[in-house]
């Protein structure tokens, strides 16, 4: 190999073009200098700093929409078919338990009615005249002046009136409900939330025709992420703010939360209930809550969990693990993790990390172990974060 630093420049020049002269100069001065290389400049990785879920819980509120509803309601509905000839009350009216609210046409019960009365009526004249005949039989038959098989047949015939009067009165009892059913009262106090039926229709039975917010108790409610059921709890303290009452937070407690997510939504209804009811809160009033950090629950002995994001996770073979940047010398570190399960978009992850460990969110398959790098944060981390991405 020719060295350029002891060479006869004169010898080599020879048969060689100028342009090539001086390119070969340059290349014998670099050679001889003996510089080293430069330093490779740190790469730039995307990193935040993790959390455990212990000490988010303890520390940061929840905030969701809210609207305030009736703590009971029902649709009101009539338990017979018929004509609605007649509605008494309308939209938003406030009703008592037992006021009539609407009407069918009941021609037709009435005269089921008057019919079953009549049969009763019947029935009471049949069973007198068999009690009469009885007792008229029981005193000859003391005397043994009629035959034992008349007064058989007398007591039967008594006992098939008894039964037809009660048969009768029975008929009669329902020919009365139906005609009862064909008006419609409330059930309890409370106000018209909604009309289903107008007059003229002919409804069936059980179809609603008003829909009864009860009075009394207010709920609010709101539709929670399944991420946030760990860190809500029944009994948990919230504020409540309404549009419609500027200034003015009420007190709530959480009362109910659902046990199975909206088919649709897939969110989970949290029902909150005021400390002290206000007279001001008004059905379908909306605004926001925020329900007070808790502690999230944890056996003894068990790690803090970390939810990182989807894309940290790195596979080393069949092994889930985060690169992890040392704080000593910025340089990657493989740190071997368990994966408690995986979101959409999240992993909740245990054993390996702690408290403050930056860890690279994306590009995880282009760095490797004891590489030197300058970690950044992502574009959602504004300056209004924390340096874990929260506000």
């Amino acid at each position: 190999m020719l060295n350029l630093c002891t060479a006869d420049y004169s010898s080599i020049a020879r048969g060689w073009r100028p342009a090539s002269l001086g390119i070969i100069a340059v290349l014998a001065l670099s050679a001889c200098h003996g510089k080293p290389p430069a330093a490779v400049p740190p790469a730039n990785v995307v990193a935040l700093p993790v959390v455990s879920d212990s000490r988010i819980g303890a520390g940061e509120a929840i905030r969701y929409p809210v609207e305030a509803v009736a703590r009971y309601s029902n649709a009101a509905s009539f338990r017979v078919a018929g004509k609605l000839i007649e509605r008494s009350v309308r939209l938003g009216d406030a009703v008592h338990k037992g006021q009539v609210i609407a009407r069918l046409d009941a021609i037709d019960a009435e005269r089921q009615a008057a019919g079953a009365q009549a049969a009763f009526d019947a029935a009471e004249h049949r069973l007198a005249f068999a009690r009469q005949q009885l007792d008229r039989d029981l005193a000859q038959s003391a005397q043994n002046l009629i035959a034992a098989n008349q007064l058989e047949q007398t007591q039967d015939a008594y006992a098939a009136a008894l039964a037809g009067r009660e048969q009768s009165a029975a008929q009669l009892a329902v020919a009365r409900n139906t005609l009862r059913y064909n008006t419609l009262v409330a059930d309890h106090d409370g106000v018209i939330t909604s009309e289903n039926a107008d007059t003229g229709q002919v409804v069936s039975a059980g179809q609603a025709v008003f829909g009864l917010a009860w009075s009394g108790d207010t709920d609010v409610i709101l539709d929670a992420a399944a991420g946030d059921l760990s860190r809500i709890s029944i009994g948990q303290g919230a504020s409540v703010a309404f549009t419609a009452l500027p200034g003015r937070r009420l007190e709530a407690r959480v009362r109910e939360v659902a046990p199975a997510a909206d088919p649709q939504s897939r969110t989970y209804r949290i029902k909150l209930t005021l400390t002290q009811p206000e007279a001001a809160v008004r059905l379908g009033m909306t605004g926001d809550a925020s329900l007070s950090p808790v502690a999230m629950a944890s056996g003894a002995g068990d790690p803090p969990t970390f939810k990182v994001p989807a894309t940290a996770i790195f596979h080393h073979g069949n092994s889930p693990a985060v690169w992890v940047i040392r704080g000593g010398d910025s340089t990657l570190e493989l740190r071997p993790v368990t994966v408690r399960s995986y979101g959409e978009r999240t992993a909740i992850v245990a054993n390996g990390l702690r408290d403050g460990d930056h860890i690279v969110l994306a590009g995880v398959h282009t760095v490797f172990a004891g590489e030197h790098v300058n970690a950044v944060k992502p574009l959602f981390a504004g300056e209004g974060e924390n340096d874990d991405g929260r506000r």
